[in-house]
């Protein structure tokens, strides 16, 4: 029985080291982006490297600030990805809801080729969406942003999943009540529904928060332009101050995190449920 008891814990205890070696070399990157933002222009290519810079150069995020408008940067993406984080919440939502619990003709049909949009790259498609904005006069301003990002195939197909796995029985019982298809979603489903809810919100405000390529297209006025493309402007052509970047890059973690932290609760929670089988 001692011996058990000495080797279950000789596991854990490898188990812990191999998970801690494991976020070590997953935050590394985390700190050593940390530690550029605060190095000096003259011991950024230092030989050694040191993780911790000496002297410490906490100016660097002010000089970026001087550079370019760092913080409206800040404002347009955080208000472009909370917009289309939250259409995408909720047409995804409804459209999973309809192919989830709704009958009408042609619905397995539909949802699949609704599902084959995922096969097809952006860069496909980026080209015929610009014609389409110049038509609708949103070429250069927020709603040429967010419009194209309203819809989301796997956004659909993750939260009509989610409602799958959710008993018909809460749902018949409401409509027993007297209740219609919308009151029932809005007050039964999405409430069970919110791990999924809060994943896929995180993943769309990721997705927009980290979006290069259509802001790139679409924005030419710096007023309009998102955090990464503000990044994008700190390399120069010949030289890069490594130190700014990183100062910029650390700017644009935070909201991430802070995001993800609100959300933690909710995701976990995801997880836990996914692995529960009826």
């Amino acid at each position: 029985m001692r011996e058990r008891l000495a080797r279950a814990r000789l596991g854990r205890a490898a188990l812990y080291l191999v998970l801690l070696a494991g976020a070590g070399v997953m935050l590394f990157p985390f700190l050593w982006m940390v530690s550029t933002s605060l190095t000096d222009d003259f011991s950024l290519f230092r030989t050694p490297p040191r993780l911790v810079p000496s002297p410490v150069e906490d100016e660097n995020y002010s000089r970026v600030a001087e550079l370019m408008p760092i913080w409206r940067f800040v404002a347009n993406s955080f208000g472009v990805a909370i917009a289309s984080t939250l259409l995408q919440l909720a047409t995804a939502a409804m459209g999973a809801y309809a192919f989830a619990r709704l009958r009408f003709r042609g619905r397995d049909a539909l949802f699949v080729l609704y599902l084959t949009t995922l096969m097809v790259p952006f860069q496909v498609t980026i080209v015929p969406l610009f014609i389409e904005m110049k038509y609708l006069g949103v070429v250069d301003s927020y709603a040429g942003l967010v419009l194209p990002t309203i819809a989301s195939a796997f956004g659909t197909f993750l939260l009509r999943q989610a409602f799958l796995s959710l008993p018909k029985e809460l749902e018949e019982a409401a409509f027993v009540d007297g209740f219609g298809h919308w009151t029932v979603f809005t007050r039964i489903v999405l409430p069970l529904a919110r791990p999924a809810l809060a994943t896929f919100g995180l993943l769309a405000f990721m997705a927009s928060w980290n979006s290069f390529l259509w802001p790139l297209v679409i924005v030419n006025s710096q007023e309009l332009m998102t955090l990464p493309l503000g990044l994008a402007n700190l390399h120069g052509q010949y030289t890069t101050q490594w130190n700014l970047v990183m100062a910029a890059t650390t700017i644009s973690v935070v909201p991430i995190l802070l995001v993800y932290l609100a959300a933690q609760k909710q995701i976990v929670r995801g997880f836990v449920f996914s692995g529960i089988k009826g």
